[in-house]
């Protein structure tokens, strides 16, 4: 093992589509683990051959036509989780596992809609959940690593028109005061915090030729617990893989750690 491992993001909106995407891309990069979210495959559905070829043990939870996660790896993750949150959740969201001395938590957060429908009452339930989990788990471990698609837009400088996407459901208060929540019991926005410079989107509708115009949103974040996050040596959003044909409307969020 060496000095760095690198972790991945990236909601691949259908690994049955897009696993040929995803192979050719871990071929090309150095990636240790990838957090995988909308997989939309029943767990007796998912494909291992095409990972295992590659080096990587899957761990996964899905579910037919909707949702899923996964975490395909290069080392041994241990204490695999797919139930996390406090509530009773028949939705394949949430998928954890630890590599070496770091909880490695995969999420995929619900949409939500509209605001005060059911499907957005049940993602504030699920960040509230969420919050309590984490703040559990930092009790029992001090590098936790969070990541996925949060449907969550932190700021509006990560929304390409915040007036256009002003009180959506991933940029209205209630949304963004439970990501700060989270933050505040000892996360960091790696993103946020190491690119001072450009804004970078990891999301683009398919609609209004939104890529190619930079319509996006930055919805998928890595957040590192602080004694983490001081090993955070680089972190990147590669947008090559939304210049594919038939790409997933998400591109890859990928970040490098040390180990201790």
């Amino acid at each position: 093992m060496s000095n760095t491992w690198t972790i991945a993001s990236w909601n691949v909106n259908s690994i049955k589509v897009r696993q040929e995407q995803l192979a050719a891309w871990l071929a090309e990069q150095k990636i240790d683990v990838v957090a995988l979210q909308e997989t939309k495959v029943e767990d007796s559905k998912f494909p291992h051959e095409i990972w295992q070829d590659l080096g990587y043990t899957p761990h996964f939870f899905g579910q037919k036509t909707y949702n899923g996660v996964a975490l395909l790896s290069k080392y041994e993750l241990t204490n695999i989780e797919t139930h996390i949150l406090d509530f009773p959740d028949t939705q394949a969201r949430t998928i954890s596992g630890v590599l070496n001395d770091t909880l490695i938590v995969n999420l995929y957060v619900p949409n939500g809609s509209t605001r005060g429908s059911d499907k957005f009452i049940y993602k504030l339930k699920f960040l509230d959940s969420l919050q309590r989990y984490l703040a559990a788990q930092l009790k029992q471990y001090s590098k936790v690593v969070v990541l996925g698609d949060f449907n969550i837009a932190p700021r509006d400088e990560d929304v390409h028109d915040p007036i256009v996407w002003q009180d959506s459901v991933l940029t209205c208060p209630e949304v963004r005061t439970r990501l700060e929540d989270i933050l505040n019991i000892g996360f960091i926005d790696c993103f946020q915090s190491l690119n001072k410079q450009e804004v970078i989107y990891s999301w683009w509708d398919y609609r209004q030729a939104a890529f190619r115009r930079n319509m996006g949103l930055r919805i998928d974040l890595i957040l590192a617990s602080t004694s983490l996050f001081e090993s955070c040596g680089d972190i990147y959003i590669d947008k090559e893989p939304r210049k594919n044909e038939r790409p997933s409307d998400h591109t890859p969020v990928v970040a490098e750690f040390s180990f201790s």
